[in-house]
């Protein structure tokens, strides 16, 4: 962590630990995920004076909430794209593609001014905004994002609720 020398005096830990959380939280890593929280320090090392700048860089140890989504885990998203091509769901920050081979083959896709896929009956709609439980089948580790193939077509998977059932 990286501190600029204005910020040395009394209160030195609590501004290395407000920068922390600043700087760190709602990032991603690859390798361990996104970083929801904070939840404590363990140790903050002794800094080392960057030459030229000024700047000290501390080595800190931290426990922190992650997320990282593993192929096989069922997660409840919400869907922000509907196309031809299946839909797009967001669960927290990670994004989600569904693809229309893995929607059940009673759903079909309408086109129009709510792009959607619907049952032969009409009875179950997904559409922007709809909660989906579904499954996560694949996931692909960037070095500052992860993105997640997942299914609907499965026992207990599907909508849970449809924002167009109350308009």
């Amino acid at each position: 962590m990286q501190l600029h020398p204005r910020h040395f005096g009394r209160d030195l830990r609590d501004k290395l630990v407000s920068k922390l959380m600043k700087d760190v939280e709602g990032t991603c890593s690859g390798r361990h995920g996104f970083i929801v929280a904070i939840t404590g320090i363990e140790s903050v090392g002794k800094g080392l004076i960057r030459d030229g700048t000024g700047f000290v860089t501390f080595p800190v140890k931290y426990q922190c909430v992650v997320f990282r989504p593993f192929k096989g885990e069922i997660l409840e998203a919400v869907v922000t794209m509907v196309n031809k091509m299946g839909f797009f769901a967001e669960a927290g920050p990670v994004q989600i593609f569904v693809s229309n081979h893995l929607i059940p083959d009673d759903m079909e896709f309408q086109s129009g001014d709510v792009p959607n896929y619907t049952t032969s009956d009409g009875s179950v709609k997904i559409q922007k905004e709809s909660e989906v439980r579904l499954k996560i089948i694949g996931t692909r580790v960037d070095a500052t994002e992860i993105f997640c193939i997942g299914t609907i077509k499965d026992d207990f998977l599907g909508v849970i609720s449809d924002p167009g059932a109350n308009a």
